[in-house]
């Protein structure tokens, strides 16, 4: 594969992984992807897993889990524990946090050390619950494979333990993880039966729709934030007639090329 045209613009910040005054402090870790995967381990708490991972979760009490620009997330780390960032806090010393801020934040160091890389929105096929799960992970351009590699920067060894992958997170395979616009289009072609993914009690169609709207908007650079509204969605949002159902196709196929042009369109869905 020929790098893609859009590189230059995959190495530079967004608003939200912006670093700001961190700049240094991130671009000194080293540009190690297992490593640096290792350092968010030793930062954030994933909320699902902090009981799991036999943590009390009162400790996390007042914490939101909204996603944080980059450069609020380190404000919080530094003032939870100053020392080094890469040295690993104790359970109770990490931030709560969801699997797109580990997205995030791993996306983050890769463009301050010049690394074509973004953040992914969609659906994993290695979590219980759903048989595809909705999930966030990162993605970087190698530039010496010539590939966008896949990696979930959320998956420790207790979710080794628990999940029984047998990838390596560091570069996850494509049949693992779908991507919202993959998901989309599958499920409209019918090789994928769109009860079969979702979030909690939401799944069908109408999520195939919230993740390719949220993939869209990641490859332009917009990882949305304050948190989603799907959740509160009601009709006539959830469901789709065949104008949106084709809308919805037409955005899908301009993908990736795409998406930076239409992203404004996206701004603000009233279900997103």
């Amino acid at each position: 594969m020929r790098e893609p045209a859009t590189s230059n613009y995959y190495a530079g910040h967004s608003a939200l992984t912006d670093p700001g005054a961190y700049a240094n402090l991130i671009g000194g870790l080293a540009l190690d992807i297992p490593a640096l995967c290792r350092i968010l381990h030793g930062l954030l708490i994933h909320e699902a897993w902090i009981e799991r991972q036999g943590f009390d979760p009162a400790a996390f009490s007042g914490q939101s889990r909204a996603t944080l620009p980059v450069s609020k997330r380190l404000d919080q780390l530094l003032a939870i524990d100053p020392g080094p960032l890469t040295i690993a806090r104790p359970g109770e010393s990490r931030a709560l946090a969801t699997c797109r801020d580990y997205a995030l934040i791993l996306c983050a160091v890769l463009r301050q050390h010049g690394v074509p890389a973004r953040v992914r929105c969609g659906f994993g096929s290695y979590f219980t619950g759903h048989p595809y799960h909705d999930h966030w992970v990162c993605e970087y351009w190698a530039r010496d494979e010539q590939r966008w590699v896949l990696v979930d920067a959320e998956l420790d060894e207790p979710h080794r333990n628990l999940l029984q992958f047998d990838f390596e997170p560091t570069d996850v395979p494509r049949t693992a993880f779908i991507t919202g616009i993959e998901a989309w289009q599958r499920c409209r072609a019918g090789a994928i039966d769109p009860a079969q993914l979702g979030h909690g009690t939401t799944s069908g169609l109408f999520f195939a729709r919230v993740n390719l709207a949220r993939d869209l908007l990641a490859l332009a650079k917009k990882e949305i934030s304050p948190w989603d509204t799907w959740r509160a969605a009601r009709e006539p949002h959830l469901e789709l007639d065949e104008a949106a159902l084709l809308l919805w196709d037409g955005l899908a196929q301009r993908g990736e090329e795409g998406a930076v042009d239409i992203a404004p369109s996206l701004s603000a869905p009233p279900w997103l």
